[in-house]
């Protein structure tokens, strides 16, 4: 019989040999080295009467111990004495268990996704594992197939990691159809207790689509994560991104304080182009991420009557179904002001592609965090950001506009803002009192209000300020540790 010390000692020959050890159990050495447990066994009669030879495999050694090789050896030995063929055994096992991972939660979170996505997941892997396992939604052009997908790359990045992260290890291997709500809340707790309430409710919301296509695709019945939101902490209400003009509650206190803001931002020792941005973005109030991305080629007739943005919907924030339609380009119509910032930028950047590239990296736009430490450094860390922008320009010219008299400012206030409009019977909207199709189709018609309303705007934001060329004439910040810094 075999033992530890004698199976090390095994080594290889030019041919296979065997060791054996008892009731048909052997190890079979191979010529490189490998050590694989065997047993020989006779099951069943051919065609001419006489017992069939056969085989088992158990695993190597050591993966498989010597213990662990006789235990299933002795599993096999009982299966033959009930008459039972061990492979065929074996193979009805591996065909459950193949079922099994067909019917899983995680299969049916796969086919969910991809549906959802447009991307193939064993693409993803193949290109991942090239990377040492790692990617990108930046990458997910290597592995989409379907590029009329509802969600992003950026949104398909976020679902995939939260699921494999909070979901997976939990339910992943389960039959999706017995899976019951004890055990989906149990998961959803430990999301909940690490204090990530929002993203608990979001990934509640995420499994029961997954039940909901398991259930098309008849792989279940029931959605039980349909009702669990209830039995979640409530989502704390969301805070506003800060703007200077949550301080004032009048409408001289608002503009003074957002025009001493842009004083102070621009008495800042920084790079000109910084606080061009920042200008712009004060006359534009677009959203951060589509100003630090805008591209040379997106203005039109600076030079002329009509100078204009054109945000192309591919950059816009929504639907990825809408962004290959030139119908949801954002125009955004440009003051004097805003046309005089463009020209003096051209002189810094015009070569480029990007409007606003990055020091280092000429083909990367500059971070949105550049224009949040510029506010920082000018003293306004918690008070305004970036994003505060757009709520100073809705909250001055919405109220000028009641108290004008001009109610119909709204609508075009909000489509100057790139609001997802709301139908105008809407009982709860806040927003744009126009239809989606008079969104999409009716811009021409809202151009002339719209270019008044950003003229009066800056008109009242910059007057008496200088011309954006002294911006390129102040000095840059202080380098970490050169000479003349102030300690």
């Amino acid at each position: 019989m075999l033992n530890d010390a004698k199976i090390k000692a095994a080594k290889p020959r030019e041919a296979a040999y065997r060791l054996g050890d008892s009731g048909q159990l052997y190890l079979q050495v191979t010529p490189s080295g490998g050590k694989h447990w065997r047993m020989n066994y006779t099951f069943g009669r051919n065609s001419a009467g006489k017992p069939v030879q056969k085989t088992l495999s158990f695993g190597s050694y050591p993966a498989v111990s010597l213990l662990d090789a006789r235990a299933k050896r002795d599993e096999a030995k009982r299966l033959l004495s009930q008459d039972r063929d061990p492979a065929e055994e074996r193979r009805a096992v591996e065909r459950a268990e193949s079922v099994q991972k067909q019917n899983s939660f995680r299969a049916a979170m796969e086919g969910w996704f991809e549906l959802h996505s447009g991307w193939s997941l064993e693409k993803l892997r193949e290109s991942a594992a090239l990377n040492e396992g790692k990617w990108s939604h930046k990458q997910a052009d290597r592995w989409t197939t379907d590029h009329l997908a509802r969600w992003s790359a950026v949104h398909s990045g976020d679902v995939l990691v939260s699921l494999e992260r909070d979901v997976l290890p939990f339910i992943g291997d389960e039959p999706i159809a017995e899976l019951k709500a004890p055990a989906i809340l149990a998961l959803l707790r430990v999301v909940e207790n690490r204090g990530s309430i929002e993203t608990a409710h979001r990934l509640r919301q995420r499994i029961s689509g997954v039940f909901v296509y398991g259930i098309a695709a008849g792989l279940c019945n029931s959605d039980p994560a349909a009702t669990l939101s209830k039995a979640l902490k409530p989502v704390p209400e969301s805070k506003h991104q800060p703007s200077i003009v949550d301080e004032e509650s009048d409408q001289d206190g608002r503009i003074r304080a957002v025009r001493q803001m842009l004083l102070d931002c621009e008495a800042q020792r920084c790079r000109g182009q910084t606080k061009l941005a920042l200008r712009l973005l004060a006359l534009t109030a677009v959203r951060p991420g589509d100003l630090t991305g805008a591209c040379w080629g997106e203005f039109v007739d600076l030079d002329g009557n009509s100078p204009t943005w054109v945000i192309p919907a591919s950059r816009r924030k929504g639907i990825k179904a809408k962004k290959g339609s030139p119908d949801f380009n954002h125009h955004v119509p440009l003051s004097w002001q805003a046309v005089d910032v463009m020209a003096q930028l051209k002189r810094l950047t015009g070569k480029f592609q990007l409007c606003f590239p990055g020091e280092r990296q000429v083909n990367r736009p500059i971070s949105e965090n550049t224009l949040r430490a510029h506010l920082i450094r000018a003293g306004y860390y918690q008070r305004h950001v970036p994003h505060g922008f757009r709520a100073a320009f809705s909250t001055f010219m919405n109220q000028r506009a009641k108290e004008l008299g001009q109610d119909g400012d709204r609508a075009v206030i909000d489509l100057m803002l790139a609001h997802e409009p709301q139908a105008s019977d809407s009982s709860n909207s806040r927003g744009t009192l126009v239809s989606a199709s008079e969104d999409a189709y009716n811009r021409a018609d809202y151009m002339p209000r719209r270019r008044q309303l950003a003229q009066e705007w800056a008109d009242i934001l910059f007057e008496g300020f200088w011309p954006a060329e002294t911006l390129l004439e102040g000095p840059i910040r202080w380098a970490a540790n050169g000479p003349g810094r102030p300690r």
